[in-house]
């Protein structure tokens, strides 16, 4: 395949060298002619480990070169790699102006090219970057969008010092778009890698950077509170954490990664307040763990207030346990809700197979007497009789009981905090606590000045 990249720093030199080692013919284009001539030598412009070799192979062959004729390169390629670099503003926004100027050059391009041309990001960029490109191409060439032009996400998840390695061998592969014919084609510079290829939308795919590397910021932040704690208490925190590790059930693996309400129960809460305490009494900052909790505070107020856009209506919550298949009640966020709706003077309704308030035994029974002393009088057990006199029902508890019921129910307000069934996300009166597959177009963070031209 014929391929122009732009920018040619480190992921577009990366990415010209390694494209081409697979054995596609790649133009690399940069506004620095320097950059250019080092190219056109056969030489990176960056320090990585093998890449120079990889260059100077290609350039060899005759499979790279590279030019500041942006014109030129789009009018002899099929796919445009846009890889320029996005620059945080001193307020934290991202400076697209070198992206948006290739936009505009890419458009310029095609206004007189019969064959489609595919552009594809691969600079990290907020969501909502690709629909703003697509513009400015649309308004610099004539064309319309999956008409005469694409627009893909690509975004890369390389390594500096291993970048080559990490090319090669990617976890997966991330393509995002709206046109699934540009988004295959974009994923055939890939078929010879490793990992799966996953094609989603674009939005999705330009988070994921982000998220990504957010997380990874959390491990290490995470993984340095700990050792300081230990290393308080004169033990090998390498050894705590290797153990750590071990476990791929629960710490390693995608449990707990699913996007829903609050945590709850009497493990978590405890032993994390007893985690804090600790560090606390060590003199140990722990301002990640600390902020744990504040997160969790966070959406039970985000639940309450989702509700509370609903006034005047009779509610009826499924289920009230801090998970389904227990009749624990102890710090179940949902009784907080409650607790708090109450106090409000909500009119509330509570179905939850589980719960029987002659059973409640304990500390079990002591919570739920401190919060919802007259729980039984809004407990009831059918649960067609709830679903049938209350105006929204939120569902607390991944029951399959209520997942038969609501798919067939399109006349109720409902708000999900489990992701009971993906059946429900087209609903006309279907929340989410925090998913949704309706765009907001209220692109805020796209304001500064210094993401224009």
């Amino acid at each position: 395949m014929n391929i122009s990249i732009f920018g040619l720093g480190y992921v577009g030199c990366v990415s010209l060298g390694c494209l081409a080692n697979n054995g596609h013919h790649v133009i690399g284009v940069d506004v620095s002619q320097n950059k250019v001539d080092l190219i056109n030598k056969g030489k990176p412009t960056i320090i990585e480990k093998d890449i120079d070799t990889i260059i100077a192979e290609q350039h060899k062959l005759g499979s790279i070169s590279a030019t500041t004729d942006a014109m030129d390169a789009v009018i002899k390629t099929e796919i445009s790699i846009i890889a320029v670099g996005t620059p945080s503003s001193p307020q934290g926004h991202l400076n697209l102006k070198y992206i948006f100027k290739v936009a505009e050059n890419i458009g310029k391009a095609i206004q007189n090219k019969d064959e489609f041309h595919i552009a594809a990001i691969r600079s990290t960029v907020l969501p909502g970057t690709c629909d703003k490109v697509a513009e400015i191409i649309e308004k610099a060439s004539g064309k319309k969008r999956n008409v005469g032009f694409a627009i893909v996400d690509n975004p890369e998840f390389l390594r500096e010092g291993s970048a080559v390695q990490d090319y090669y061998n990617p976890p997966l592969t991330l393509i995002g778009s709206d046109n699934i014919d540009a988004a295959n084609k974009v994923a055939d510079l890939y078929r010879k890698l490793p990992g799966e290829i996953v094609i989603t939308d674009l939005r999705v795919a330009e988070i994921m950077k982000y998220v990504n590397n957010t997380y990874h910021a959390l491990k290490i932040s995470f993984a340095n509170e700990v050792g300081n704690v230990c290393s308080e208490l004169g033990i090998d925190s390498h050894k705590v954490m290797e153990i750590f590790c071990k476990d791929k059930q629960l710490n390693i693996s995608n449990y707990y990664f699913k996007p829903g309400f609050a945590y709850g129960g009497s493990c978590l809460p405890k032993d994390l307040g007893g985690f804090k305490t600790l560090a606390h009494d060590l003199y140990v900052k722990t301002p990640v763990i600390d902020g744990i909790g504040i997160t969790n505070e966070n959406q039970i107020e985000r639940a309450t207030d989702l509700i509370l856009k609903y006034p005047n209506k009779k509610l009826g919550f499924l289920g009230l346990s801090f998970k389904a298949g227990t009749d624990d009640l102890r710090n179940s966020p949902a009784v907080r809700v409650i607790e708090l709706l109450l106090g409000k003077g909500a009119d509330i309704k509570i179905y939850d197979k589980n719960i029987n308030t002659t059973m409640l035994t304990g500390t079990n029974k002591d919570y739920i007497d401190a919060r919802i002393p007259h729980l039984s009088n809004l407990l009831v057990k059918d649960v067609d009789h709830l679903i049938e006199t209350c105006d929204v029902l939120i569902v607390n508890t991944n029951e399959d009981e209520f997942k038969s019921k609501l798919v067939l129910i399109e006349d109720k307000i409902i708000i999900d905090f489990v992701r009971l069934d993906d059946r429900l996300l087209d609903y006309e009166n279907y929340v989410g606590i925090n998913w949704s597959t309706k765009k907001n177009n209220n692109d805020t963070y796209f304001s500064s000045e210094d993401t224009v031209l």
